[in-house]
């Protein structure tokens, strides 16, 4: 069967072909009457808006097209639901992609995007460069999220690292603790912050840092603590690790277990995002928290404020992160951990 058109609809409805358009368009110039006629029509035929077909009729497109960095990570995840509830007010709809962080794939699926005519777009922490960013903003307004610009027609939504960071490191030191190691994410556009505040803070503690390079993975975690082993004899081993994110965090967790030592008791973990991961009860870490559904909402508010309302100057929102206090921070144990066996798989 034929897809059923908006002239099917009207002729169900007895009504006109625009004023089909007007209610699919959520217009006020519709009587209660004639929209509930037209809903009933669209209803019984099984008709669905044509959303590309409005992009090429209208100067504003209601899709937004979405370049999400890493499906696997529900910080992502979080920040797509706060869009979401914020696109639905906004009477938007999300259309989503992904590059898998690497550089040729993501440009393809910006690209892909793009194709739509999208109203804007925004990008979730990727690995675009810079120019291909500005390149895109100069199609369609465009919002960064979890990475900084300088590009006046670029907006971006970013949390405060160095202070997520430095209140990972107050909590620890708080405790009791003085060998704290970062576990650092690499690449990662958000890891230059986090690795300034935690350097700056424990500076301010009159402590040695020690940055372990690391990723945004709970693989990478688990490869972290295997280095640590045998960096570290069971005597000065750190009691405590400053991770990237949360999934670097349990993968860490796991290191640790595989070798014998006890989260909290022989060594505290922080994680950073505090996704739905940290708060299973199995899990329980603490995490620094970004207000993530936030994050999402102001993206896609500032997308419609260029968008609706021709605003042409940079909007930076950074917003201040929180701690979240769990079960894997303690004191620091009073006497050395158990010895335990160093891998040589990592070096």
């Amino acid at each position: 069967m034929a897809r059923p058109t908006m002239d099917d609809v009207a002729a169900r409805a007895g009504v006109s072909r625009a004023l089909v358009s007007l209610v699919m368009r959520d217009s006020p110039k519709v009587s209660e009457h004639r929209r509930q006629a037209v809903l009933a029509a669209a209803a019984a035929l099984g008709y669905q808006p044509d959303f590309l077909a409005r992009s090429l009729a209208s100067r504003t497109s209601p899709l937004v097209g979405v370049l999400v960095s890493d499906l696997r990570n529900t910080y992502f995840a979080d920040l797509v639901e706060g869009m979401d509830s914020a696109a639905q007010k906004a009477g938007l709809e999300l259309i989503l992609n992904t590059g898998r962080r690497k550089g040729a794939r993501e440009i393809a699926a910006l690209d892909r995007l793009l194709s739509f005519r999208p109203g804007g777009i925004i990008l979730l922490s990727p690995v675009l460069p810079q120019g291909r960013i500005r390149e895109a903003a100069e199609q369609c307004p465009t919002v960064l999220v979890s990475r900084v610009s300088t590009a006046p027609e670029v907006d971006t939504v970013n949390d405060d690292g160095e202070t997520g960071a430095a209140l990972a490191v107050d909590h620890l030191v708080a405790l009791g603790h003085r060998r704290i190691v970062h576990l650092d994410g690499g690449g990662a556009f958000t890891s230059a912050a986090r690795r300034k505040g935690y350097r700056a803070a424990m500076a301010r503690h009159g402590l040695e840092p020690m940055v372990l390079g690391s990723e945004h993975t709970d693989a990478a975690g688990m490869s972290a603590v295997r280095r640590l082993l045998n960096l570290f004899s069971h005597g000065d081993f750190p009691t405590a690790l400053v991770c990237g994110n949360d999934f670097n965090a349990v993968g860490a967790m796991s290191g640790l277990q595989e070798a014998g030592l006890r989260v909290p008791e022989d060594v505290s973990v922080v994680g950073y995002d505090n996704t739905s991961l940290a708060a299973l009860r199995h899990i329980a870490l603490t995490t620094i928290d970004q207000p993530r559904n936030q994050m999402g909402r102001l993206a896609v508010e500032a997308l419609t404020e260029r968008m609706r309302e021709g605003r042409t100057a940079a909007v930076r929102h950074r917003l201040r992160p929180s701690l979240v206090v769990r079960s894997t921070t303690a004191p620091p144990r009073t006497t050395p951990p158990h010895p335990f066996q160093a891998t040589h798989e990592e070096r």
